[in-house]
């Protein structure tokens, strides 16, 4: 399902515009990331939780060259799929 095909299912279920659910949407995506980016958790009960991860520096190998490199650490996003979600996939 694209980010499309959401807003029309919500809008349809909800009765509110295709406009106002798209703004909503984005507002409650674009809230998640700021948030998670300052390093809090962000839990949706019985959904999920997103949460910030620390990926520490480490040597890799280049797969065409076979030589030893240096991955630089970086930040990611996770997410861990709630109890109830996972029940309901069950």
């Amino acid at each position: 399902m694209t980010k499309q095909e959401l807003i029309e299912v919500v809008a349809q279920e909800t009765g509110i515009s295709k406009k106002e659910t798209g703004e909503t949407l984005e507002a409650v995506v674009n809230n998640i990331k700021l948030a998670v980016k300052n390093g809090e958790k962000v839990t949706l009960v019985g959904f999920g939780s997103f949460e910030q991860k620390l990926n520490a520096a480490r040597t890799g190998i280049n797969p065409a060259t076979k030589e030893k490199i240096q991955i630089k650490a970086s930040t990611s996003a996770k997410f861990k799929v709630g109890k109830g979600f996972k029940e309901y996939l069950n």
